[in-house]
């Protein structure tokens, strides 16, 4: 979301941008409070078991509780910022200290198909930055951008690598970042930390190839469903903490992202729970949104673009070796659905960026995933819009819940006096799952005959015998074939 809020700056002054937010506000009617709707399956339930208490008796709840319970009574934001444009604009504009600290250490890839390294960064308790630079900050610049680290982020010495595997049981976060961003983003901030405060969690952000500083080691750009790294990073996580209960948080195009990784693991997956906050979902109509108005076109696809076209950019010098790519074609494109169109639809054998939305949409893969999830969306979200909501879906499972608001922009939420509203269900939930409830006992659904993908046969005296064949719906099936490494 920073580069966002950069290129957004640089394609518009600020002036601009405030005048015509503002007026455009002006004919909107002031909303001091948004509007909190939840939708979840009415008739299955997943049914949770509590931690047990004194009495040692075993207290069931169900998801939709915990998410209920999770969630504020109230969605109070700021009076000034009454839209979402302007909950989104306010992204350029808020820079709050969130002093979050981390260190990084880069993998390599296992997978002989998606070959190269990816940078996992660690959230660790605050530290004196190195003066000068040195091996900490990567002097020689073998993995990392000549402009150097994120804020307050530096590599492990090899005596701490040594020692971070740990036999704790503390909860851990695993989090993915949106578009083009990291995990310096101040969004991931906000929610990391209220968590780490305490001492109670720790958390790691999967950084996608490319961003957050880092080099790239071959000629491909990670994409809307590039989950493999995740998929590696969980298991060298699950290795070298074997007793912490895992749990995962992703924002905007990280949690499409992850919802992919989630309903491509299934019952296999390694986490207790996740979030998906501010998720695009289905990405075609995600695209086709933007496209529809001259916001949406000019301002966020365009800057969105931009975004990206200055990522290639960074690393124009290893992507032109992929005999796929035409560089001049990338750098002559506008807006983001260009964009894919140039580098992904060739980068991975898409025939139009339509086929890759559609490809890459995490509506469907969403029924596949096994553990409790909770989606916190804003319905005036500008670039996650409210069409792309899987609303039908998501009455079709009972381990999501989806909590809306009337009113948040994208990433946004800023409440009166800076603090952001998505912060408290997020935590909250997170918080619950970890702590209140006993994630060793697995969840069970209610009627697990009306998972999707059963068809129902209602029996009767003037029914015929079912002897249809029975075809299998499976969410994660795609159309590109990608080995998916195991």
């Amino acid at each position: 979301m920073s580069e966002f809020a950069t290129e957004l700056l640089r394609t518009f002054p600020i002036s601009l941008l405030l005048s015509g937010l503002l007026a455009m506000g002006l004919l909107s009617r002031l909303r001091p409070s948004g509007r909190i709707s939840f939708f979840h399956a009415k008739d299955n339930k997943l049914l949770l078991t509590k931690v047990s208490g004194k009495t040692g008796a075993k207290e069931q709840t169900t998801l939709v509780d915990v998410c209920r319970d999770a969630t504020p009574e109230t969605c109070h934001l700021n009076p000034f910022l009454f839209n979402g444009h302007l909950q989104t604009a306010w992204t350029v504009m808020k820079h709050d200290n969130v002093p979050v600290y981390y260190k990084r250490k880069i993998f390599e890839s296992e997978s002989p198909m998606f070959t190269g390294h990816y940078a996992m960064d660690f959230v660790v308790k605050p530290y004196d930055m190195p003066l000068e630079e040195g091996e900490l900050t990567d002097q020689a610049r073998k993995y990392t951008q000549p402009e150097g680290l994120p804020p307050r982020t530096s590599f492990f010495t090899p005596e701490e690598l040594s020692a971070l595997p740990s036999d704790d049981t503390k909860p851990m976060l695993v989090v993915l970042h949106g578009l083009s961003g990291g995990s310096h983003e101040v969004y991931l901030r906000h929610v990391l930390a209220p968590l780490i405060e305490d001492g109670l969690w720790e958390a790691c952000v999967v950084n996608s190839r490319g961003c957050a500083q880092t080099k790239i080691s071959t000629g491909v750009l990670y994409n809307a469903r590039a989950t493999w790294d995740v998929r590696e990073a969980v298991k060298w996580i699950r290795k070298a903490f074997p007793n912490r209960p895992l749990f995962g948080i992703g924002f905007s195009l990280g949690a499409n992202i992850l919802a992919n990784y989630l309903g491509e693991e299934g019952d296999n997956c390694q986490l207790k729970a996740a979030v998906l906050c501010a998720s695009p979902w289905n990405l075609d109509v995600s695209s086709a949104y933007l496209q529809s108005t001259w916001l949406g076109r000019e301002v966020y696809s365009k800057t969105m673009g931009t975004s990206m076209k200055k990522l290639f950019e960074t690393h124009v010098e290893q992507v032109s070796t992929n005999p796929r790519i035409d560089v001049e074609a990338v750098r002559s494109i506008t807006y983001l659905h260009e964009f894919d169109r140039a580098l992904q639809c060739p980068t991975w054998g898409y025939p139009t960026e339509g086929a890759y939305y559609r490809d890459a949409s995490s509506t469907d893969a969403m029924l596949s995933i096994r553990i409790p999830f909770l989606s916190v969306q804003a319905e005036d979200d500008p670039i996650a819009c409210r069409d792309a909501l899987p609303f039908q879906e998501m009455t079709q499972t009972p381990y999501g819940v989806m909590v809306t608001t009337s009113w948040g922009g994208h990433l946004g939420w800023f409440e009166f006096g800076g603090n952001r509203w998505f912060v408290k269900p997020v935590t909250n939930f997170l918080n619950k799952m970890a702590r209140e409830i006993d994630t060793q006992v697995p969840g069970v659904v209610e009627h697990p005959e009306k998972l999707p993908g059963q068809i129902a046969s209602h029996a009767g005296l003037d029914k015929d015998p079912d002897m249809a064949p029975k075809p299998e719906f499976n969410p994660v099936r795609r159309k590109l074939d990608m080995k998916l490494p195991q």
